[in-house]
């Protein structure tokens, strides 16, 4: 007999591994919320652990800029682990649904002013606290819905970086965010045997995926690939901000 949550599980990732590898971005605000429809926040959370993992660490080591970006980056690297781990247990709490809201609404607000001809920039001796304060912030909503894009994704781009080094970027905060929320979910009890073939099956297809929308974005000019960025915010936050009220 077909089990129909293992075929929903790879067409959930690979979907989700096309997205981010167009973007940057999305692999767990796709799978997240596809997910929860058929199993607990706190279950989906622990299957994305390693897809997202992986994808995120092949995405952080696929450019030549990453010393750098992590010398420039730490302050929001930190803030983001230490805010993660302020919010333990709040993917459980009742509240949570109101969070995956409120971030959905950020998102597609963000995607709006990205399409638009506004830009936000950052004076460099900002950058160290405001960074902290990102990704502080960050680590938060990451504890409450699984979802690390608000508001670390602004403040990078706020900071000048752009197409390819931006990628990288993400790929190295959403890397530490993950294994930041790996712990949070550890210490729920989440973290199991019998989730290891659905895991597995969802590294393959996420890994799949993703190297379908790399193809797709080494083809998109810089103009192009901010236009689908942007547009691709917008359309998540959408999705986050309609599932919240399901």
């Amino acid at each position: 007999m077909v089990d129909l949550t293992f075929i929903f599980v790879g067409a959930v990732f690979v979907l989700a591994g096309i997205v981010k590898g167009v973007i940057g971005l999305g692999l767990p605000t796709i799978s997240m919320g596809l997910m929860a429809v058929v199993m607990p926040p706190v279950e989906a959370a622990a299957i994305l652990i390693l897809p997202s993992l992986a994808t995120n660490a092949w995405q952080m080591l696929a450019g030549p800029s990453l010393a750098p970006i992590s010398r420039r980056l730490w302050p929001m690297l930190v803030g983001g682990c230490i805010g993660t781990w302020a919010g333990i247990g709040m993917m459980t709490e009742a509240g949570a649904r109101v969070g995956t809201a409120l971030l959905g609404a950020a998102l597609a607000l963000y995607g709006l002013f990205g399409l638009s001809v506004l830009r936000l920039s950052l004076r460099p001796r900002s950058e160290c606290l405001v960074g902290a304060l990102a990704g502080a912030v960050t680590g938060v909503i990451t504890a409450g819905t699984g979802v690390f894009v608000i508001p670390a994704v602004p403040y990078l781009q706020a900071i000048g970086l752009e197409k390819d080094e931006l990628v990288q970027a993400m790929g190295l905060s959403f890397t530490l965010s993950t294994l930041a929320l790996a712990v949070n979910v550890g210490l729920a009890g989440a973290l199991t045997w019998s989730l290891a073939a659905p895991t597995a099956w969802a590294l393959v297809t996420a890994s799949l995926g993703m190297w379908i929308g790399q193809s797709v974005r080494s083809r998109l000019s810089p103009v192009a690939f901010r236009r689908w960025f942007f547009l691709g915010l917008l359309v998540l936050g959408i999705y986050l901000f309609a599932r919240s009220l399901m």
